[in-house]
């Protein structure tokens, strides 16, 4: 489960994040996402289960938000993460790819690529990612699906063994579609750690 409550809202706290990734692992997850150092470390605090880290900036001169730098490799391996994710699409960049994966495995722990589309899906997998996401989908320009990218996930899963579904997978059905499709996880975050988006998708729904 993805521990990422909205930016700035009434649940961005270090304590809730801390209390969602325990319920979350209570609940059956086999592993939390959490966005930054000091959150990571609070959750590693609490929990033995495995831990995807990623640090999020907003660049001036890059669209890359998720672990750009080599710096935040460092952090988040110091703070504890067991799999360290970073953004592996083909956009202008303060750092590549491949150095990103090379400070990654430096630090010991276990790499994650989060991709839009096969092509950077199999790059980061010929790199030597050991997970591949397909995180990016539908992120990186263009009008947002609502859909989860069920084709992104049977054609990398065809050709890489350990694919990560991720985006849009809402309910427990499309979670168990991804499987099907040949994915190895799935992450699951919105529609269960952002109550002011379900809510809001609860008051549309009754407004239409």
């Amino acid at each position: 489960m993805s521990c990422q409550p909205v930016d700035r809202g009434p649940m961005d706290r270090d304590d809730i994040v801390v209390a969602l990734a325990a319920a979350a692992i209570a609940g059956g997850a086999g592993g939390v996402r959490i966005e930054g150092a000091r959150r990571v470390a609070a959750v590693r605090g609490v929990l033995d289960a495995p831990i995807i880290g990623i640090i999020k900036r907003d660049l001036a001169d890059s669209p890359v938000r998720i672990t750009p730098f080599p710096a935040d490799v460092a952090e988040l391996a110091a703070a504890g993460a067991d799999i360290i994710a970073v953004d592996a699409t083909a956009r202008p960049r303060p750092s590549f790819v491949a150095t990103l994966l090379e400070h990654i495995r430096s630090a010991g722990v276990l790499s994650m690529a989060d991709c839009s589309n096969v092509e950077e899906a199999l790059a980061a997998h010929q790199l030597g990612f050991d997970v591949v996401g397909t995180t990016l989908s539908g992120y990186v320009g263009g009008a947002i699906p609502t859909e989860p990218d069920l084709a992104f996930i049977r054609a990398v899963s065809a050709q890489i063994p350990r694919v990560m579904a991720e985006g849009r997978f809402n309910t427990p059905a499309s979670a168990a579609a991804a499987i099907n499709a040949g994915a190895w996880s799935v992450t699951v975050g919105t529609a269960i750690t952002r109550t002011e988006v379900v809510s809001g998708w609860f008051a549309d729904a009754l407004k239409a």
